[in-house]
């Protein structure tokens, strides 16, 4: 693995460097009121407006070809400059309730995989499908939650008809997309090392404005977490740039990064103390955090998969 950057690579860095210091969006309310999710939909209107939204994409498609190693570039640029959560990163009959659907109160679409061959076994017989909320047949309950945002939905569908053309990779193989779907994100396009490394710069400041010897090694182990995050990330990046694919290590990664970002949000509020229900960033994002260890498949999930197929333990 090379740890050093092209030219072409810190041309690419400097230039979405520059944008986002001059674009960037702060301050903005949460993406999951509603409230939030149009000023974070005008946030991303911008970002691709400027070919910033998915670097990765084909240019016809509003990105810039960019490699991987670049989109991490990016990712650590957009963090760095303190850019807004993003929100657009993201049963088996057409009969059925999809409960816990992310800020589906406000989307227009739902992926998912249904079952398309009833004679079919296990993960065979299943189809991939972008579903129209607007479609007859779907409906849409939001719901609130403790912090009060409102974006989460309950979605339920009753004999809903779906087009041809909204069947992503083919009928019958929605196994297959299911599965890059989720070693992608669980191994590297839901949560970059950006991401966590500037976290851990917020919390290293935090600790020099009120420094506690007690929570000293955990300031330590949290910045060195992140940054051990993003040297594993490079080397992921590396491997797939060679043709390799991601497979289960990506549910090694996702235990990794989900249980470093409650780490990290759980030293700052220790940190503040008594102030730390006062403190609106570092509260809204331990909240968050602490859905990390469920969400792209939770971790106990994650921990069966690392140790029947990294670690070849028999099934119990």
């Amino acid at each position: 693995m090379d740890l050093t950057w092209t030219a072409e690579e810190g041309a690419f860095r400097a230039e979405a460097r520059a944008w986002l210091e001059a674009n960037v969006a702060h301050g903005l309310p949460s993406g999951d009121t509603a409230e939030g999710f149009a000023l974070h939909r005008q946030w991303e209107r911008k970002l691709f407006d400027a070919g910033w939204a998915v670097v990765s994409w084909p240019r016809e498609y509003g990105g810039r070809e960019a490699t991987l190693f670049e989109w991490l570039l990016f990712e650590e640029e957009y963090y760095r400059a303190g850019g807004p959560q993003r929100i657009t990163q993201n049963g088996i009959f057409l009969t059925g309730q999809k409960t816990w659907t992310t800020r589906g109160a406000f989307c227009t679409h739902l992926f998912g995989l249904f079952r398309s061959d009833p004679a079919a076994e296990r993960h065979r017989g299943l189809t991939y499908f972008l579903v129209p909320l607007s479609a007859e047949g779907v409906a849409v309950r939001g719901f609130g939650r403790l912090d009060g945002d409102e974006g989460f939905a309950e979605v339920f569908l009753e004999d809903v008809f779906v087009a041809d053309s909204d069947v992503l990779g083919g009928v019958d193989r929605g196994w297959e997309v299911a599965m890059a779907t989720a070693s992608s994100e669980r191994g590297l396009t839901l949560r970059s090392p950006g991401r966590f490394r500037a976290t851990a710069a917020r919390l290293v400041e935090l600790w020099n404005t009120r420094p506690d010897p007690s929570l000293r090694e955990d300031v330590v182990r949290g910045w060195m977490d992140a940054e051990a995050y993003q040297l594993q990330t490079l080397q992921t990046v590396t491997r797939l740039a060679g043709g390799q694919r991601a497979g289960p290590e990506a549910s090694l990664t996702k235990l990794f990064w989900s249980e470093l970002d409650v780490r990290l949000h759980e030293t700052a509020l220790r940190l503040l103390g008594p102030e730390a229900e006062l403190e609106g960033p570092w509260s809204k994002g331990f909240q968050f955090a602490l859905a990390g260890p469920i969400y792209a498949g939770t971790n106990e999930i994650q921990r069966n998969v690392v140790a029947e197929r990294l670690l070849g333990l028999p099934r119990r």
